[in-house]
C-alpha cells in the first residue's frame, strides 16, 4: 500500500526537481528548456520509464525504500550562460533545493492538518483508509522522499547534479574527462546502496536533515 501512496508524490518531486533546473537556466540565459517544452508539471514530457517508475519500484522492493529515481534530465546548454562555471553550478544546485522545499511544503501540510484534525498516525495506511488518512500519509513520505532524492543528487558520481558541482570546480579537462563517465554511475551508486557503510552514511544524514522538518510540525501540534 505505501508504494501507492509512493509513486504520486514521486512523480510530482523528480518533476519539481527537473523544472527547477529549466527555471534556473531559464534565469541564466539559456532558453532551451522552455523552447522545448519542458517547464510545465506536466508530467508526461518529464517521465524516464527507466528512471521514474521501474528503478525506484526495484529499490522500493529490494531495499524497503526509494533511495534513487530520475526524470528525463532538461535539456540546458551551457553555452547561452554568462559565466558557465558558476551558472552550470547555480542551475545544478537547484534541483536538490527544490527538494527540499517539497518537503517543507509537505511539512507545513502535516503540521496544518494536525493542529485542525489531530496527529497523523503512519500505521493507518490502508485501501480502506479515507482521505483525511491518505492524504497526510503521503505528505509524511514526501516529507522523506523529497529528503532522499535531495541527498542523492547531491552524491558527487556522475550524471548526478553533485557531479556537475564537482566537475564545475575542477580543472576544465579534469572536469570534462570526469562528466564523460555519464549514465555508467548510475550503477557505481546501485552498487555502493549495497553498502551496508555507504547506505548507512546516506540514511543517516537523511535522519538528521529530517529533524528540522518535524520541527515544523510540531510548531502546529
Amino acid at each position: 500500500m505505501e508504494a501507492f501512496l509512493i509513486l504520486p508524490i514521486l512523480l510530482f518531486s523528480v518533476v519539481v526537481h527537473e523544472v527547477a533546473h529549466g527555471w534556473m537556466a531559464l534565469r541564466l540565459g539559456d532558453s532551451t528548456a522552455k523552447e522545448m517544452g519542458r517547464l510545465t508539471l506536466n508530467p508526461i514530457p518529464h517521465i524516464d520509464l527507466f528512471g521514474s517508475i521501474l528503478v525506484p519500484l526495484f529499490s522500493y522492493l529490494a531495499a524497503g525504500t526509494v533511495f534513487i529515481a530520475w526524470a528525463k534530465p532538461v535539456p540546458v546548454n551551457p553555452m547561452n550562460f554568462k559565466n558557465s562555471r558558476r551558472d552550470d553550478i547555480l542551475v545544478s544546485a537547484v534541483g536538490p533545493f527544490s527538494n527540499l522545499l517539497v518537503a517543507l511544503g509537505c511539512a507545513l501540510l502535516v503540521g496544518i492538518w494536525s493542529g485542525m484534525i489531530g496527529p497523523v498516525d503512519r500505521s493507518m495506511v490502508g485501501l480502506e483508509g479515507s482521505f483525511l488518512t491518505l492524504l497526510p500519509q503521503m505528505l509524511l513520505i514526501g516529507i522523506t522522499l523529497n529528503i532522499y532524492l535531495a541527498v542523492f543528487n547531491l552524491i558527487p558520481v556522475p550524471p548526478l547534479d553533485g557531479s556537475h558541482i564537482v566537475a564545475s570546480l575542477l580543472p576544465s579537462e579534469v572536469g570534462e574527462q570526469y562528466r564523460r563517465i555519464g549514465f555508467l554511475g548510475i550503477f557505481a551508486i546501485i552498487l555502493l546502496m549495497r553498502v551496508d557503510f555507504f547506505r548507512s552514511f546516506v540514511i543517516s544524514i537523511v535522519k538528521a536533515m529530517h529533524i528540522p522538518y518535524a520541527l515544523v510540525i510540531q510548531l502546529f501540534t
